[in-house]
């Protein structure tokens, strides 16, 4: 009978599965026969046999309909008939330690699955795995690494009232291929971090790493749950990758993707000749023609909540995205296809045991359904998430910023809609990889006009993203303004930072990013709608927006033209008397722009448009973006 965290595993209540299956290097006490010497004569032996701690290796495997099974590898050059596995449970779990085995060794499970079919199969938890294509599993030694970020650690907490900006990104063509390699975690991070710290983003946030077979899948597509993806090098090195960002006060965060699975058949799909892992009616397969995880499944909810518990664990990672939510929420994210009860109760059933268990980590919902609750507490029936993907926001931005100027006041409420919802959940504002491939353009070519126009368009667009409530992430070469969309097979274009137009994309960036780290009221409280005013929300005809944002002594004025018109004195209404400084103007020159800003401190007047008791006038130029700040009463 199962028991422990073994019968924890089976019903569906275990997050540290890994724990307990897979390839763990261990001691065992086991019989050795020595030879001793003869008391009488020393020069002759005879044969004792002693108890003695060995070295080796504890191979656990869950697949309740296989027999025969054994361990395969290069130490018994692949002959199933030398480590034949014992059944040590009616569950269907198998066992067997290794003696003398190493570090980087490959192997396998050899089984009969339910079909009467000898196949072999990869190990499920395997924390390392070959180089793609190979698909063999290795052993690895994951104990023993040293940390150095207990600061980090001791400080860290879910943001809520923190600035949080994101930078989103896919680790092998960010720099891409060096002397046709690509650079482990370890040098990545040489050129990452110093970087990062240039611009102020506060996190990243990297693509899949668990092994993947296919390239083309961006890692959304995995084989190995447990394992880090070998490209890069091994689960030490990337300790030591997210060891190095805590280090320099930079958070990591892991796109994680429990939907779906890989369909080669040396890994999960029907590993025991069952659907063991996925569905076994018309849901099987994913829209991306993978095979889906059956969430109804107890052993399929511990074995992805483990896998997610594991690199919280072991890497440290700082949070987990979780991809596809809605795919979870909903059969096939369809919300007419009725709610996924076993998709609901998994999620509900991951966030509180994380959270249980690491308190200061954010779950983080990429989630593109209007379902009620997504950040919602468990404690008042919600699906426990930290923050959730605004998708609204952002393909209703995105579709704004395109429109010709003289058809934006018919567009008028793709901008101020926003905040109708917002206070409904916690939500993250995203500008990421799914904005930037497959013929959708990118970022600054969605922007609408002329080259010139784009850019000032741009420098509009991401001063919006920062002003507007909710985290921010933005996707890695958003601040380099490529026109050329993201491949995985490539280097981002970092021949464009020679050019003053792109570059000073990086700045625009960079400071906005210190802005909101220094301005509280950008970033503080910012789920509470009291600290959010709109100064000018109904005038379509000229397309100008203003809103103020308040939390204590920072108390900040956000302006937008979405026009090329410029006007040398514009009111803006106030609802506070005194005086203003400008702070931030995606105008001035150092941007790209035409230097048409507010230089000297603006003192209120009464009176003012929308039935504001006070005023602001102003310059205000073609597309502009303007911060003020409240410096004091008049």
């Amino acid at each position: 009978m199962a028991y422990g965290i073994l019968a924890d595993y089976l019903n569906g209540q275990s997050i540290e599965g890994y724990t307990y299956f897979g390839a763990h290097f261990t001691k065992k006490e086991m019989e050795i026969e020595i030879e001793i010497p003869l008391k009488k004569d020393p020069t002759k032996t005879k044969k004792a046999t002693v108890i003695k701690l060995v070295n080796g290796v504890t191979f656990r495997l869950y697949a309740p309909l296989a027999s025969d099974v054994s361990v395969i590898g290069d130490f018994n050059n692949w002959d199933p008939t030398v480590h034949k596995m014992k059944k040590i449970d009616d569950s269907g779990v198998f066992e067997i330690f290794i003696p003398g085995l190493h570090n980087y060794s490959f192997y396998k499970y050899h089984f009969k699955n339910c079909k009467g079919e000898y196949v072999d199969k990869a190990d499920p938890f395997a924390f390392f795995s070959e180089y793609r294509p190979g698909s063999c599993s290795r052993l690895f030694n994951i104990e023993g690494f040293i940390w150095h970020d207990r600061p980090y650690l001791n400080n860290r907490d879910r943001n809520f009232d923190k600035p949080m900006s994101i930078y989103e990104m896919h680790l092998g063509s960010w720099k891409g291929k060096v002397d046709n390699r690509f650079l482990s975690y370890e040098e990545i991070a040489d050129y990452l971090i110093p970087y990062l710290k240039g611009l102020g983003f506060t996190h990243i946030e990297i693509m899949p790493i668990t092994q993947y077979p296919f390239p083309g899948s961006w890692g959304y597509q995995a084989t190995g749950f447990y394992s880090v993806d070998s490209t890069y090098g091994n689960p030490m090195q990337l300790m030591s990758f997210v060891d190095r960002m805590h280090q320099a006060g930079i958070g990591v965060i892991l796109d994680f993707a429990p939907v779906h699975f890989a369909v080669d058949l040396y890994s999960l799909n029907h590993f025991d000749g069952s659907c063991q892992y996925e569905y076994d009616n018309e849901h099987m397969y994913s829209p991306w023609g993978s095979l889906q995880f059956d969430l109804g499944k107890d052993p399929v909810r511990s074995f992805l909540m483990s896998a997610m518990d594991y690199f919280l664990t072991y890497f440290h990672f700082d949070g987990i995205r979780v991809d596809a939510v809605s795919n979870i929420i909903y059969w096939e994210g369809n919300k007419d296809r009725g709610e996924n009860n076993g998709g609901t109760e998994f999620i509900r059933r991951l966030n509180g045991k994380i959270h249980y268990k690491h308190n200061s980590v954010m779950m983080i919902a990429e989630d593109s359904t209007d379902f009620n609750g997504t950040t919602r507490s468990l404690e008042h029936g919600g699906l426990g998430f930290d923050y959730k993907w605004d998708l609204g926001w952002m393909n209703d931005t995105l579709k704004y910023y395109s429109k010709d100027p003289i058809y934006k006041k018919w567009e008028h409420n793709k901008l101020t809609f926003s905040m109708m919802y917002f206070y409904s959940e916690n939500f993250l504002l995203p500008l990421s990889h799914d904005e930037v491939v497959h013929g959708k353009g990118t970022i600054i070519n969605k922007m609408y006009g002329d080259y010139d126009t784009k850019f000032a368009l741009i420098r509009n667009l991401y001063t919006y993203q920062f002003a507007h409530p909710g985290k921010k992430l933005n996707f890695m070469g958003n601040e380099l303004a490529s026109f050329d969309e993201w491949n995985e097979n490539r280097s981002l274009p970092w021949e464009l930072k020679r050019f003053p137009k792109h570059d000073s994309i990086s700045r625009l960036i960079r400071d906005l990013n210190l802005i909101y780290a220094y301005e509280e009221a950008m970033h503080k409280e910012e789920y509470n709608p009291v600290h959010f005013n709109w100064l000018m929300v109904d005038n379509s005809e000229q397309s100008v927006f203003a809103f103020e944002r308040r939390v204590g002594d920072s108390h900040l004025v956000f302006v937008f033209n979405m026009t090329p018109n410029y006007y040398e004195s514009y009111d803006i209404g106030l609802t506070r008397e005194g005086s203003y400084k400008e702070i931030f103007n995606s105008d001035k020159d150092v941007y790209g722009g035409t230097n048409a800003y507010n230089g000297d401190e603006l003192k209120s007047q009464q009176y003012g448009p929308e039935n504001k008791p006070f005023k602001l006038t102003i310059k205000l130029a073609g597309y502009a973006a303007m911060i003020f700040k409240y410096t004091h009463k008049n």
